[in-house]
């Protein structure tokens, strides 16, 4: 590897300030959660589950279903299938009779409701072609909440462990009773992966190199309240859930309730992960490093407005300089692990040289104009009589207990 590929921008002596930075922990932003009520029960009124890895990875999501006795709603793509999550909760006999709707949401779905302008080509190009239906599922998870009349949704990724009798799970049911006796007072509460971070690739490698770097609330263990307007939505970028709950965060409304367990995977097996990630890595962290250091009584649109192409010019330059020293520390270590840190900080840094300050700042106005468009469709919505309505709105299809629910 040639050591000036990762040396920071010719401007990244201005990003020495200490206003522009990228910060190891956003802690500053979230607010403990308060005590549950011993009486009240773990009101949930849906568990969604964005399902991508195959049925057999549902079955922690079914456990906590049964167990609280509310409706778990998986949406099926890639690696899933509808009519096998209601094959595995029909033959397990620890979910017998939960409720289950399992529905597959076809390749290129779209839906008038659903935001467009994030979505845009220029920005899939700086993403160097990633391609992932999570945010479409969580949108169309909270869609269904609105037309469900459901209130308090419990978003679980698919590789997370919420199998209420495992040791260590950390989504046992006094969490579960935490989270939703939170969504009483807030739209928004989630846990934080620590046992495996749930970090960026790049997190991962400055925790190797032995740099502070701690975590955040994570939209795959996330509680929303969807009574509450106007409701957010998640653009189609990596740390889609930061800019969901980004209002909440910039706030100091955002309640972390305790931890969740996410299965271990290896970051760095394939770099172009972190080409992937690096366009929202950047925008979320520089976001939240703005955040970090505005005064918390500050209107949203005003903190927005500090997000210049400036800012982006010099918060550019400043995750250049960290990419840098983060593979210069590794590159003084000989071992496998570090070696392909350091390819993936490479991957990241030539990505890096692939956007602008002026598309950042672009980024941030589309996503403004998706939301304010998202805020109109989802305001009216209803709750409808049974799911068959609701699917007929969405143009979907499901298994359920009924077996198959047709949209038309």
């Amino acid at each position: 590897m040639t050591a000036g590929l990762l040396r920071p921008a010719p401007f990244a002596s201005a990003a020495a300030d200490e206003q522009v930075h990228q910060n190891a922990s956003h802690a500053v932003l979230l607010q403990p959660h308060g005590p549950a009520s011993r009486h009240a029960p773990a009101v949930l009124d849906a568990i969604v589950v964005p399902a991508a890895r195959g049925a057999q990875a549902l079955q922690s999501s079914l456990d906590l279903s049964t167990r609280l006795g509310v409706q778990l709603v998986v949406l099926c793509s890639r690696d899933t299938r509808a009519v096998e999550v209601a094959d595995l909760a029909a033959d397990t006999a620890d979910t017998a009779g939960a409720p289950v709707l399992a529905i597959d949401v076809p390749a290129h779905y779209t839906h008038e409701a659903l935001p467009g302008r994030t979505s845009a080509a220029r920005f899939r190009r700086v993403g160097a072609g990633r391609s992932t239906d999570l945010s479409l599922k969580r949108n169309l998870g909270l869609l269904l909440a609105r037309l469900h009349g459901w209130s308090k949704i419990l978003f679980l990724d698919d590789d997370i462990d919420s199998a209420t009798g495992r040791p260590n799970s950390g989504l046992d049911l006094a969490t579960v009773r935490r989270l939703g006796s939170e969504l009483d007072s807030r739209q928004v509460a989630g846990l934080v992966c620590r046992s495996f971070p749930d970090n960026s690739v790049v997190c991962h490698a400055r925790r190797l190199a032995g740099l502070p770097q701690d975590n955040f609330v994570t939209g795959g263990a996330l509680g929303v309240n969807c009574s509450d307007q106007p409701l957010p939505f998640f653009p189609d970028i990596y740390n889609e859930d930061w800019f969901f709950f980004s209002r909440h965060a910039a706030n100091r409304e955002l309640a972390e309730v305790g931890e969740a367990r996410q299965s271990p995977y290896d970051p760095y097996r394939n770099p172009l992960r972190a080409r992937h990630e690096e366009f929202g890595d950047l925008l979320a962290e520089g976001l939240y490093a703005l955040f970090d250091r505005q005064d918390k009584e500050m209107p949203f649109a005003t903190r927005l407005s500090e997000a210049t192409i400036d800012y982006w010019e010099h918060f550019i330059a400043a995750r250049a300089a960290g990419l840098a020293r983060t593979a210069g520390l590794l590159s003084r270590r000989d071992d496998p692990e570090a070696h392909r840190a350091v390819r993936s900080l490479f991957a990241a840094t030539h990505q890096l040289g692939q956007i602008t300050p002026a598309l950042c700042a672009d980024f941030l106005q589309a996503w403004q104009a998706d939301l304010a468009d998202w805020e109109r469709a989802t305001l009216p919505l209803n709750g409808l009589v049974n799911s068959q309505a609701a699917l007929r709105a969405l143009r979907l299809h499901a298994v359920g207990p009924e077996g198959l629910l047709q949209a038309g």
